[in-house]
């Protein structure tokens, strides 16, 4: 099946498809790895790779730039693996069925992988190409960055050669990036004990649908719904006004996704039920409205189900709906030297139980300011510490400061300017890139970040769009040429 056939830039397009077809969780990118050091050999290019999986594939310089400096294309080798409820999907077997949309790529009811396969499938493009001059390039391809930047953490200086450096992980075209936030996840345990639902209860769930989702980073600050948060804030009221009992709470999936989908299972007395419902409708109507604009999809319902086997203590149910309530989620701070720039932010990404014994909850950090990333890390941490649980912090990753005279950043807004008589915005982005790792392995590293643009990413609603992805593979092979010579 060749779905995306005839979409231009052809070579791009033809190996993004190819790549749909192998799964590429993060943590599980063995599939991944065989396919791209098969790639290699098949092409007789230098082709190894390091303990954590880290793949570097070389390709000499064409006739004529062989005293150009060695650039490095880098692009990361999984995907994040978001899917809708109601969607039957395994990443680990499955392959991604991408479709066309009015002028998008998207795949039905799951992530799509464009974050990062489009990076993936231009290095690959490149690597194949026989009419593209160049000077030496080293393809970087790294293990887990969207669940621990394990490859960035564990690569180890001397596995690539090259001083310039062009990450192919940004998802805005017209834009360069110089650099961008750390990050740090800050998690919490909950022990609780299970109490016999009371006999005169009924039982109802409660579901938020419907909502974006998307990048915890780059989409933090577009005003989109946190499913724990929506159905978080009505047990609060339903506590308060109905006495209800909590069973569980669940909602969100990954770290460095917005929670689109969340439920609780209550209980409530059945004199009480018709109030309660009556009250939820009158909740759902206020949400939405207030959510229409950023939201216009989201659905809440509210369903009579079967009794629970248990319910939370009533210490217990006090504690996490609290915590949760106060749990900060979304921007935290504004940059004071880039203007438009988030400089610190906060996810409350998924509530879990884990045995029937456990909430656990993840919550991800990010700035630019390291010292403000430890700050709001702390605010979590103290939220959940005030209700007995346990928290941890993971180690984190550093920021990417910007470099304003850096002399990649000179070329590819020369070439920017040349191909399309425009100058592209230079800024930095508040999701988080391997770059900052690069840097400390390799200092004095010069690197910028660019690509086509990419929308909901992290999400079932990623899609990329198809006119950017030739700007994007036009820039990338004008800088290229212009790669200057070895000094």
């Amino acid at each position: 099946m060749e779905i995306l056939k005839g979409l231009k830039p052809e070579a791009v397009f033809e190996y993004f498809e190819d790549i749909c077809k192998v799964p590429r969780p993060s943590k599980k990118e063995e599939k991944i790895i065989e396919y791209l050091v098969n790639f290699g050999k098949k092409n007789n290019l230098e082709t190894k790779t390091d303990e954590c999986g880290n793949i570097l594939v070389v390709k000499e310089a064409t006739p004529g730039y062989e005293n150009r400096k060695t650039v490095v294309l880098q692009s990361h080798i999984d995907m994040v693996c978001e899917k809708n409820s109601d969607v039957e999907h395994n990443f680990d077997t499955d392959p991604i069925i991408p479709r066309i949309e009015d002028g998008w790529v998207k795949a039905t009811g799951t992530t799509l992988g464009a974050d990062d396969g489009i990076g993936i499938a231009a290095q690959m493009a490149l690597l194949t190409a026989t009419d593209i001059k160049h000077g030496k390039i080293e393809c970087l391809f790294t293990v887990d960055e969207e669940t621990g930047l394990s490859g960035a953490f564990g690569l180890q200086p001397g596995f690539f050669e090259g001083k310039l450096l062009l990450n192919l992980d940004s998802e805005d075209e017209g834009e360069l990036f110089i650099g961008c936030a750390g990050g740090i996840d800050t998690l919490a345990t909950l022990k609780f004990k299970q109490k016999d639902v009371p006999e005169s209860h009924v039982a109802f769930r409660i579901d938020v649908k419907g909502l974006k989702g998307g990048h915890s980073g780059d989409d933090i600050d577009k005003g989109l719904g946190n499913a724990n948060k929506l159905v978080n804030r009505f047990l609060f009221e339903a506590t308060e006004r109905f006495k209800i009992r909590l069973h569980k709470i669940e909602g969100g999936n990954l770290r460095n996704a917005i929670a689109r989908e969340g439920y609780a299972v209550i209980t409530v007395k059945e004199e009480r039920m018709e109030a309660l419902e009556e009250y939820f409708a009158t909740y759902a109507e206020a949400v939405v409205a207030e959510y229409a604009a950023t939201e216009p999809n989201m659905e809440l319902t509210l369903t009579s189900v079967d009794k629970p086997e248990y319910v939370l203590s009533k210490d217990t149910q006090r504690d996490i709906i609290n915590a949760l309530y106060a749990c900060p989620h979304g921007v935290y701070a504004m940059s004071q030297q880039i203007k438009g720039l988030v400089e610190t932010s906060t996810n409350l990404a998924a509530v879990k139980f884990i045995d029937d014994k456990k909430i656990f909850v993840t919550t991800s950090q990010r700035s630019s300011v390291d010292t403000a990333r430890f700050d709001i890390a702390n605010m979590t941490a103290a939220t959940f510490k005030l209700i007995g649980a346990e928290v941890e912090h993971t180690d984190g990753y550093p920021g990417w400061a910007p470099n304003t005279d850096s002399e990649i950043l000179r070329i590819t807004e020369e070439a920017y300017v040349k191909l399309f008589a425009v100058k592209p915005i230079v800024r930095a982005i508040h999701a988080g890139l391997e770059c900052g790792l690069f840097l400390e392995k390799y200092p004095g590293l010069d690197m910028i970040s660019f690509g086509p643009t990419i929308r909901g990413a992290h999400s079932p609603d990623e899609r990329l769009d198809i006119e950017t992805t030739q700007k994007f593979w036009d820039l990338l092979i004008e800088v290229l040429d212009k790669t200057p010579v070895q000094e």
